[in-house]
């Protein structure tokens, strides 16, 4: 889990203290106090132990008064050291799982699993989903065929990993014949099918290059067909995006009450570079990572928490899923939420493959 702020280390007692209160506050939202702790957590400290406690907590900069009263709250450095080491991961119960297993069915195009994942995540946390789409370009290639439009006109059809398909049309510098686009096709098959568009691309320059005086006519009008259908690809497809749900489900909570702030979400919510930037700083994470307000790098989201686990197809990274919220979310849960839907998501496309 990430880890960017300086975090102090704490003896038992501040621990369990700690501990306590932003369980309380978790579950109650509101300002924890001494008695609130004494009661509640059963520890056998007085209330008295406990606000001296506190008071070095509070020095320390895990907890701070939001206003006037006895009752304090955790910070982002208080959230960082639950998350660190005191939140007790709640797994997911059956129904759960079965709601999660049943928005993502193997054997689905890989844009409507992205969606989907979105979409159970947001329902599931009652949070703003978040995933990355990853780029076309990305994806492995798993069979390529041309169909003659003309005699020099060719569409080209790709299959991508996650039943991804890709159609563009080439014009080539010659006529070509029915069994000249099969002999393309076939040969093309046998050397670019594994690899994805900047591989395919770099092995068939490479082919061309070396292998220039054992190629035959056909042969090289293969490599150049296959060259100019592997570059013409628009550019806005070779572009990774994101989807967000579940964005109403932030309105209402304390944490983001402030309009302008919420506003500031909503705008980062629709123009998406923000959250797209955070995601791919994410693409490489062994599981779950989770940045707390300004960890993440963006003040637009100093208020929030962020939870991603990256997903896969054939062990290679492609994308990444989440969750956005407040940093008052219940991270036993969310947690296992967003861990269990990077596998599952993972596990539908590798099977759908």
């Amino acid at each position: 889990m990430t880890n960017t702020l300086e975090v102090p280390d704490l003896n038992a007692r501040a621990h369990s203290i700690l501990k306590a209160l932003v369980e309380s506050y978790i579950q109650a939202g509101q300002p924890v106090g001494s008695k609130t702790i004494a009661q509640q957590s059963g520890l056998s400290l007085s209330p008295a132990t406990i606000r001296n406690v506190m008071a070095d907590l509070e020095n320390l900069g895990c907890i701070v008064a939001p206003h006037k009263s006895a009752g304090r709250v955790p910070t982002s450095l208080g959230y960082r050291l639950f998350i660190n080491g005191m939140v007790a991961i709640q797994p997911l119960i059956k129904s759960e799982l079965q709601q999660l297993k049943g928005g993502l069915s193997p054997h689905t195009d890989l844009g409507s699993l992205v969606k989907s994942a979105s979409h159970v995540l947001s329902g599931m946390t009652q949070l703003a989903g978040i995933v990355s789409i990853p780029k076309q370009d990305s994806l492995m290639i798993k069979h390529l065929d041309f169909v003659r439009l003309s005699a020099r006109r060719i569409l080209v059809v790709m299959l991508m990993d996650g039943d991804e398909v890709q159609n563009r049309i080439v014009t080539f510098n010659r006529d070509l014949s029915t069994d000249e686009l099969q002999y393309a096709a076939n040969f093309l098959n046998k050397i670019i099918v594994g690899k994805d568009m900047e591989q395919a691309k770099t092995y068939l320059v490479t082919a061309m290059q070396q292998d220039r005086q054992a190629l035959n006519q056909m042969m090289k009008s293969a490599i150049h067909l296959g060259e100019q259908a592997l570059s013409s690809h628009n550019e806005k497809v070779s572009q990774a995006s994101c989807l967000v749900s579940g964005e109403s489900n932030l309105i209402g909570h304390d944490d983001l009450a402030d309009m302008k702030q919420l506003r500031q979400l909503f705008t980062a919510f629709n123009q998406k570079q923000e959250i797209l930037s955070l995601l791919n700083r994410c693409m490489q994470a062994d599981g779950v990572q989770i940045f707390i307000g300004n960890e993440s790098g963006y003040s637009v989201f100093k208020n929030c928490s962020v939870v991603t686990a990256p997903y896969s197809i054939n062990g290679q990274a492609i994308g990444v899923l989440g969750v956005i919220g407040p940093k008052r979310m219940n991270y036993k849960r969310v947690i296992p939420a967003v861990d269990v839907t990077a596998k599952l998501l993972s596990s539908a496309l590798n099977n759908g493959a």
